[in-house]
This record gives C-alpha cells, structure tokens and sequence, in this order.
C-alpha cells in the first residue's frame, strides 16, 4: 500500500530533535578490569564453554526496569565461549580489578579534546544488561565528564556525556530459545559520548559523528576496523516520542537513519489522526481459531499447528487498511506489531491487510473474519506458535495497537543495513543504575589532568600537511589520518624528492602489495627510507618502488640497493629510454598515424611495461610526445 508521507520532510517544521551516542573501543594492552588481552579471538580456538539464565534485580530503590522485565518475556539460554585469553572475571567468578589505568588517560585525553568539565572522583556504576551479552547481567560503566562542545557548520553541538565502560560480549549464534556469546570482546575498555539534543537534520548528524569519529581517531589509541567503532542515534520529531536506534555500524549510514526514524514517526502520527477520526477500538478479546486451519495449504500454519501450536486471532476496529501502511520503506504498521510478536518468541504476524497470502485463502480469511464477527472495517491479526508463546505475542499485538491510536512509543530500535529500524525493547529508565562496590573510585586532580599529552587532530595535521608539503586535500587528509605521519614528516625532512611521492609509497603502494597477495608486514621504516633515498639520488625511478617494496617484503634482510639491484631495477639513462621509445613507435607507426596523438596513452603502457619501472614517467611521455610528434609533422 502506498504511503502518505511526503518524499521530502522539512526538519525544522517537523520539530526534529537529535543526539548521537558513540561507541569506541580503546586499543589498551588489557582489558578494563583484568589483565586479559584485548585481542579478537576465532571461535575454533574456544577452549571452554559454559552457560547461564539471567533475570532482572531490581534498583536500589526497589524497582524493576522495563527493558530488562521484556528481555525475560521468552525464557533463554545463555552460552559463553572462553579462551586461553579470557579470564574469571569475564565469566563473573572473580571479582573484578582496579579499573584500567591506561584506558582511564585515554579517556581522559578525549574528555579533554572535546572541552568537557571532568570529574574530581572517577566512580563504577552496573548498568543491568540482561540479554545476554553480559554474563554478570550488568555492565560497568563510570562516569568521566560532561558539559562539552564542538564547533559544526550549524553552530555548537553540546557533549553532555563520556564514560569509560566495558565493551559487551559478541554474539556468535542464535539458536532461538538460545544464544551463543563469544568472551573475547567482553571487557574491552570501550568509551562512549552522548552529545546534547543540538543535531537539526540528518547531513547534521552525519557531519557531527564524522568530526567525534576524527577526535577519537586523532588519539591514535582506539581500535579500528569492523565493529570497533559503532553509532547509536536517538531521534524525535514535535508529537512523536525518543526513540533510540542502536548498532548503526557505518558512518554514511547515519543520516539515512535520522531521515527515515523522522520519516516513521511522522508517518505513525498520520496513522494515529486517521484512526482518532474513524473512531478506532481495540478489542482485547483473543480467539482460538485453529481449527479452521485444519487443512490450510499454509505451510508455516501447517507446520505449527502439527507441533501443538495453536492459532490465535484478534479484531482491530477501524484498522482495515492501516495495518499495511507504510511508515518506512518496505515496513508498516503491521511490521511494528510483527516486531512486537517476535520478541515473545513466534516469527511474526498475519494480518487482513495482506492476505490473501503465504498460502493463506480468501475463504480462510473470510471464515476468520465470520467467527470474529469483523466486518470489513476491522484489521483482523493472526499469530501461531505454542499456546503460550501465542499468547504472549497477541498480548504484545494488542499492546502496539493501543499505542497506535494514542502516541508514538519511546523504545529503542536496531538499525538496519538499509537505514530502517526494527524493535528491539523499551527505552530503559533510572531502575538499570546502581553502584559497582567492588570497584574502587579513582581520584582524579589538576596534576593528572596537566600531565595529560593531548594529541593534534587530524583536521588540523591535514591543514598543516596541504600548507607545509603542498599536498591537495585528498592527500593531506590521507596522510594525516595514517599512523605513517610521523614517518612521513621525517623523510619529507631528510630527503629531496616530492612529498606526493612519500604519500604514495607510504599509503597505496603497499595496498595495492597486499592485495596481490605479499607480505607487507616485513616492510620496516628503514625500507622506507632507504627505498625513496634512492629514488631521490635518481637511482631507480619512483615507477620502480612498487616493485622494490615486493623484493624486500619477500628478502627484508636486504638493502635497498641490493633489491634494487637484483631485480634490475637501476635507472636507464634518457638515451637509452630514447633508443627503446623509437623502437616501440617505429612498430606501431599504423597506430600512430590514425590515432595521432591519442597513440600516446597506449604506447605509454607498452613501454612503461618494457623498462619496468627503471625510468621517470615524465621523462617517458616526453620522449614518446616527441617521436610521435615527428612522425605526424611529416
């Protein structure tokens, strides 16, 4: 069904209000509160294994969080992967140590970097996680500052918060009523930032996780690669409500996030409109009405009902036409109330607004809708499963059905790969905080905070780089955020030859290796060095080090000279370059004369290809401009 909500939306109008959270772990020796390495293990490797049930405690004050009593609606298993590298207390049998010190500066330095007022006392807190991914049921966090900023294009953004917290467990496989965690990850001292509610469009929030993600880059102590870094993007627009959207692994993904999150809410909010005007009612009544599918052609009813499952229908008054409208691309409302009947353990929904379908037929629905009494006015829903797991997801349906006719939910949502967003449970409240005792607090003072060694950031590094080496944007910005600067200041400063051949050799060179298969890890500074030394003495021509590099990755112990020389890699003189061009033109005279000019790109790569890498590229296509040049002025 098509949607009602307009291809563009005016941010402002629409009242929108946004923060982003990052997530970043830090690349410490150890973990936050062991010993153990910080090093990602494979699952073969696993030497131990053992499980849990974790249920939610309630707060100093006696309550009980929301979201931790909706990850206890289905009963599940929980199994740990341990390793040589893992220890006791990632298993919770062993009290945890002093919070890491090392992972305590770094934190620090970023609080720091982003203007923020730092605490005198750094204090432990649990924060209950209850869905497994942590197998004390909590995870530790401490508070570190708050009140910062950074200057954006539209204006100051505010931090209002950092803590350092330990990084969750990975989660490997999920069995249905069980999940498999693997302890490598658990424990990895992890930051996390919150900004203030200052984000006023999704280009906004993509420009405000760019510049956090280039401080904490900026550090050169954080860990980088795939799942290292993550986004969590809370968003509301005027009449909708909180909504945090977790796990948002890609930095271009977040404006489509914020975009599409704006997009639903303003599309719930229709369907809320339209459904106060029919005046729209939820029946709680749910009926069994397995068996009028005694002999569907439904293969998921079929399969269910021949388990024990049971087939339960309830009856929306006014809904018909609504429940498949969309809010998102691809998801409606009806995607809402699946994603709700999920988490009490079924795959999914039925609903009239798409059936006939999935082997379901019209005569069924229409019987349905008989035994109901629901004219065609109502939504009719369906779900199937084992009778309490049935249940418990109507229970669940009926619920996401209210909310529609009264308010867009707080709750927190899982990204997707295309910028849409999925339930996951409530937004949590105050009940998930409470005091880590076990844990001593830090105190922290001007001494510590004066000796803190604050790094430059890359955009500043870029700016000097382009001014200082003439380098364009692109490779200032390259160089900047390598962990090759230091080296690459250094040979610019030692050794005459043009800073943009340094980038390359530092940068694409050994990519390019590495995807051929070699072995760049070999390749030291001084085979950096003394390689660009002596393209700089015209020894070799810099079109030579992509294959001086392969040679010493393959024999390190060599020079450069020497690799130079045994793989013939010694610069050729302008008269010999001359005698092989001529050779190369005299053969393809056809060529030249009816391409003229435009020859000269693949006679290029024919003789580039003959003198391998021994002569200067420029000095080639002077050459070969000139003998064809001579040919065609004839």
């Amino acid at each position: 069904m098509a949607t009602d909500n307009p291809p563009g939306l005016d941010y402002r109008q629409l009242g929108l209000i946004c923060g982003i959270e990052i997530h970043q772990q830090l690349d410490t020796a150890c973990k936050l509160f062991c010993g153990c390495p910080t090093a990602h293990r494979e699952v073969e490797d696993s030497n131990f294994e053992f499980f849990r049930y974790l249920r939610p405690s309630r707060s100093e004050l006696g309550e009980i969080d929301r979201a931790a009593l909706e990850e206890v609606l289905v009963s599940r298993k929980f199994h740990y992967k341990c390793y040589d590298t893992t220890c006791l207390v990632e298993a919770d049998e062993e009290p945890p140590s002093q919070i890491n010190l090392e992972a305590l500066e770094i934190s620090l330095v970023i609080a720091r970097l982003l203007s923020m007022q730092i605490v005198d006392e750094v204090c432990t807190m649990r924060k209950m996680v209850i869905d497994g991914s942590n197998t004390s049921g909590f995870q530790r966090t401490a508070y570190i500052g708050s009140k910062g900023k950074i200057q954006t294009s539209q204006g100051t953004v505010g931090i209002d918060i950092l803590c350092l917290e330990e990084e969750a467990a990975r989660i490997i496989e999920d069995r249905g009523d069980s999940l498999v965690y693997s302890l490598d990850r658990l424990g990895i001292p992890l930051v996390e930032i919150g900004t203030a509610p200052d984000i006023i469009s999704p280009a906004h929030a993509r420009e405000v996780a760019s510049y956090l993600g280039m401080i904490l880059r900026s550090t050169g102590r954080v860990k980088r690669g795939l799942g290292t870094i993550r986004q969590d993007v809370n968003v509301s627009i005027k009449g909708g409500a909180r909504v945090e959207i977790k796990g948002v692994q890609a930095l271009n993904l977040v404006d489509k996030i914020v975009e599409l999150e704006a997009l639903r809410q303003h599309g719930l909010l229709q369907i809320k409109e339209e459904l106060i005007r029919r005046g729209a009612a939820v029946d709680d009544t749910v009926f069994d009405v397995t068996s009028l599918f005694s002999r569907t052609d439904s293969k998921v009813l079929a399969r269910s009902i021949k388990k024990g499952g049971v087939v339960l229908a309830c009856r929306l008054a006014g809904f018909a036409g609504l429940v498949g409208r969309e809010v998102q691309p691809g998801r409606r409302l009806g995607s809402e109330m699946s994603d709700r009947a999920k988490r009490a353990g079924v795959g999914g929904i039925f609903h009239s607004d798409e059936l006939p379908a999935y082997g379901v037929t019209a005569a069924e629905v229409e019987s349905v809708r008989v035994q109901l009494q629901a004219g065609k006015e109502y939504a009719v829903i369906m779900v199937t499963g084992p009778e309490d797991r049935a249940r418990k997801a109507m229970d669940a349906v009926l619920v996401r059905a209210r909310e529609a006719m009264e308010l867009v939910p707080e709750e927190t949502r899982r990204a997707l790969p295309d910028g849409c967003s999925e339930y996951m449970r409530p937004l949590p409240g105050s009940a998930r905080m409470y005091p880590e005792t076990d844990v001593p607090s830090v105190a922290i003072n001007e001494q510590t905070l004066e000796g803190l060694e604050l790094p430059e950031l890359f955009r500043a590094r870029s700016e000097r780089f382009g001014r200082d080496y003439g380098l364009n944007s692109e490779l200032a910005r390259v160089m900047a955020a390598s962990p090759n600067y230091q080296l690459f200041e250094e040979i610019v400063s030692h050794i005459q030859l043009s800073p943009s051949i340094a980038v390359r050799a530092l940068e694409t060179i050994p990519i390019e290796l590495a995807r051929d298969g070699v072995d760049i890890s070999a390749l030291s500074d001084n085979h950096f060095k003394d390689a660009l030394g002596l393209v700089a003495e015209g020894r070799i021509a810099k079109e030579g080090l992509a294959e001086l590099f392969r040679a010493l990755a393959e024999r390190p112990d060599r020079s450069a000279a020497d690799a130079a020389a045994a793989s013939g890699l010694a610069g050729v003189d302008e008269v010999e370059v001359a005698k092989i061009v001529q050779a190369i033109v005299a053969d393809k005279m056809d060529l030249v004369r009816s391409k003229g000019e435009r020859a000269a790109a693949p006679l290029m790569g024919l003789v580039m290809k003959e003198l391998r890498g021994k002569a200067d590229g420029a000095l080639v296509s002077a050459i070969l401009k000139k003998e064809i040049n001579n040919i065609l002025s004839e």
